[in-house]
């Protein structure tokens, strides 16, 4: 299986080597595994890339730095990636419900006096 193509940027980002990144995804891989029973599917790859990003912050926490500026977290990014595409099928979802209460029954039944 091949590394996602943003791997290295990950990696320069926390401040860790290309080897290491790709040791710490294939981690993320197995326990995504693991944890989903299936090694395909949106919500494996979403769990992939979530532990990926959890296991990148906790190594970077754990390795001394000589540096006096910390390294970004970068699960933020996910989180908000995954929180706007929802909204956006929640919008869509609303939409189609309010079409097909409007349009399902165009006459309304008459109430009776």
């Amino acid at each position: 299986m091949k590394a996602p193509k943003i791997l290295p940027w990950i990696a320069k980002k926390a401040g860790i080597s290309d080897e290491l990144a790709l040791k710490l995804w294939r981690r993320a891989l197995s326990e995504a595994e693991h944890l989903t029973g299936k090694s395909e599917g949106s919500e494996y790859w979403g769990l992939c890339v979530e532990r990926f990003l959890s296991i990148v912050e906790n190594e970077v926490g754990s390795t001394p730095t000589y540096s006096l500026t910390p390294a970004p977290r970068l699960s933020w990014m996910w989180q908000h990636q995954t929180r706007m595409s929802l909204l956006s099928l929640m919008a869509a979802q609303n939409t189609y419900r309010v079409w097909q209460e409007t349009w399902g029954n165009p006459y309304p039944a008459k109430k009776a006096a």
